[in-house]
């Protein structure tokens, strides 16, 4: 499928087009518009005719082998057996004057001439080499030493196994201060990976969590109701019942707010200030009772005015 190409101005002062007849130089801007993403294409006259000559008959199969041979002469393509016996050819400054966003795979094989991965042996590249598929940009191929699993040791008496495929340092960072790795199994620690909900091993026992959840003080609230407050209300009177459970409030005190709460049909944000009351006011002192009686010092009592 032919694709959007670049065709850089120096182009039309290149010695080595200027080196090539002019059907030769159409034909390789055409081939920069057929060839795959790592400059590749099939080495087959008819096939580049039909592709880029369809509408100049006078200029078939014949003609285009003359190009190509012209364009291989002057460096500017270079052709090549694959190992499956067909002739491809790749433009040799292809990586150099386009720069494909997202290249795909190439489906052609790879020229043994000028696509040998560095330190391979040039000989075994002829031999049918094909480019392996690049990576997405970020990730790892498999097999890497990056993808390995680390292997924990397992109890063994043995101190090396698990750690062939290990690759990180057994020291974690936090806040720039390292932390010494702990074994799998340490009888005073209890295990390395370990439920925080259960009960540590040691015979400690943790502190009994608050059992109370804001759902069971809401539903409470509900059943108390005549009838059932809207979805919204609920959802933002439970909010503010989690976050006081969260700092500490005890539930005597959450329930004797909502309570009150429900009595006087108050806004969920008002809970708060409810609980504050609950926990802070000063009870109202009754009071006492005392039956009138003539004062015994008249002029005291009533300033001398009578």
């Amino acid at each position: 499928m032919a694709r959007i190409r670049t065709i850089k101005p120096e182009a039309f002062v290149s010695e080595s087009l200027a080196a090539v007849t002019l059907t030769a130089e159409r034909t390789f801007l055409g081939l920069l518009t057929q060839a795959d993403d790592q400059g590749r294409h099939r080495d087959h006259a008819a096939i580049v005719a039909g592709q880029l000559w369809v509408l100049r008959p006078e200029h078939g199969p014949s003609g285009v082998e003359t190009d190509l041979a012209q364009l291989s002469d002057a460096g500017l393509i270079c052709r090549y057996t694959g190992p499956d016996d067909k002739r491809y050819l790749h433009i040799v400054t292809w990586h150099q004057h386009q720069k494909i966003n997202r290249p795909s795979v190439s489906r052609l094989p790879a020229c043994p001439h000028h696509d040998v991965p560095a330190g391979a042996n040039p000989s075994a590249a002829g031999a049918g080499f094909t480019e392996p598929s690049p990576p997405s940009h970020g990730a790892l191929r498999e097999g890497t030493p990056e993808m390995r699993e680390p292997a924990l040791n397992q109890g063994t008496d043995d101190e090396s196994a698990g750690q062939d495929g290990f690759t990180q340092s057994s020291a974690r960072t936090h806040g720039g201060l390292p932390e010494p790795s702990v074994e799998p199994h340490c009888p005073d620690l209890g295990p390395r990976i370990m439920d925080l909900g259960n009960t540590p091993s040691g015979g400690a026992s943790a502190p009994a969590p608050n059992t109370v959840s804001a759902q069971q003080l809401i539903t409470e609230y509900v059943a108390a109701c005549h009838h059932r407050p809207p979805g919204d209300f609920l959802g933002h009177l439970g909010r503010q019942v989690r976050k006081l459970l969260d700092e500490g409030v005890s539930p005597a005190h959450l329930r004797a707010a909502l309570e009150r709460h429900r009595a006087k049909g108050m806004h969920p944000s008002s809970l708060p200030s409810l609980v504050n009351e609950v926990m802070n006011a000063t009870p109202n002192t009754p009071a006492v009772h005392r039956p009138w009686t003539n004062p015994t010092d008249i002029a005291a009592a009533y300033g001398g005015e009578l």
